[in-house]
């Protein structure tokens, strides 16, 4: 199957201006991006967090703008973005790129609020993956969207489909996809897309985790026939019992971080050592004006 991004997304161009209003001298301000579509997406006003174009959205913004999209059947994949996700893209001008040519970048991680209230929002909120997959399952039991869920481990997505089909009656899951943990080969890619011909659903949910479910959302949306992708990260686990999802108030402050490494110190230890650290110190230096190129990096 080809790759490339969906072509119905343009690049988001960023601008930047100082605030006037704020008292820090450093604060930068969040500006509409210049886009050529015509979703309400498109007139969302993204921030510029390290080259990473983050929309200055909350939950309920961001959920009728995919129940939008929806109805007007315009496809597009929406990001759920941490401060691992940014870092990555820092690595990666191809990764940052699709980021940026998403229909909704969303800011997933609590520093990502942070930064986008030191840029001058005022609006932006805190848009899980896991809580942005019960909103929309939940709305979507009196509007009939339909759902697929593909990624997990064997099994995983299957018994997803199991917990939210008993948690909200009437919701329709049209199918699921449990890949294996290497690229599809051209025969799996066919039998992918004949499944996505036969079923049709409005949302896939992707649970493969960043930076994977982003190149795979932005790679298989154009040739696999559904709406809007979403990629979820641990949002699979976290909804079958396998990972407990962080406290309302640890997420408040933060923290979160804290709970996953508590669960799987051998894998997270080191991701978060590294990503942590060094998103500070590349924030500091934005703001500082020492990253001049950090406004239109991977924008272009």
């Amino acid at each position: 199957m080809p790759t490339g991004t969906d072509r119905n997304t343009s690049p988001t161009r960023f601008t930047w201006k100082r605030n006037p209003d704020r008292a820090m001298e450093s604060g930068l301000q969040l500006t509409a991006p210049q886009t050529e579509s015509d979703s309400s997406a498109a007139c969302l006003p993204r921030g510029n967090i390290l080259g990473v174009g983050i929309h200055d959205i909350g939950m309920n913004q961001a959920v009728e703008a995919i129940e939008e999209a929806i109805a007007s059947r315009r496809k597009g994949y929406v990001c759920v973005a941490n401060v691992h996700v940014v870092i990555e893209a820092q690595d990666s001008a191809d990764y940052r790129r699709l980021l940026n040519e998403s229909f909704l970048t969303v800011p997933d991680g609590r520093p990502l609020v942070w930064v986008g209230r030191l840029q001058g929002s005022r609006t932006i909120e805190q848009v899980g993956g896991p809580e942005i997959m019960i909103e929309l399952c939940d709305r979507s039991r009196d509007r009939g969207y339909t759902h697929f869920f593909y990624g997990g481990a064997p099994g995983v997505a299957e018994q997803l489909k199991d917990v939210l089909t008993k948690r909200y009656p009437g919701l329709c899951v049209a199918g699921t996809y449990s890949p294996p943990y290497r690229p599809l080969h051209a025969g799996e890619e066919l039998k992918l897309k004949q499944l996505f011909a036969r079923v049709k659903p409005d949302v896939t949910w992707v649970g493969l985790g960043a930076p994977k479910q982003e190149r795979f959302m932005a790679s298989y949306l154009p040739h696999l026939d559904t709406t809007i992708m979403i990629g979820v990260g641990a949002a699979f686990d976290m909804h079958t019992g396998r990972i407990k999802d962080a406290p309302h108030w640890a997420k408040r402050c933060g923290v979160a971080w804290l709970f996953r490494l508590v669960q799987d110190p051998k894998r997270m230890a080191s991701r978060y050592m590294r990503t942590n650290p060094r998103f500070l110190w590349e924030i500091i230096l934005q703001f500082s004006g020492l990253k001049p190129n950090a406004a239109n990096d991977g924008a272009e």
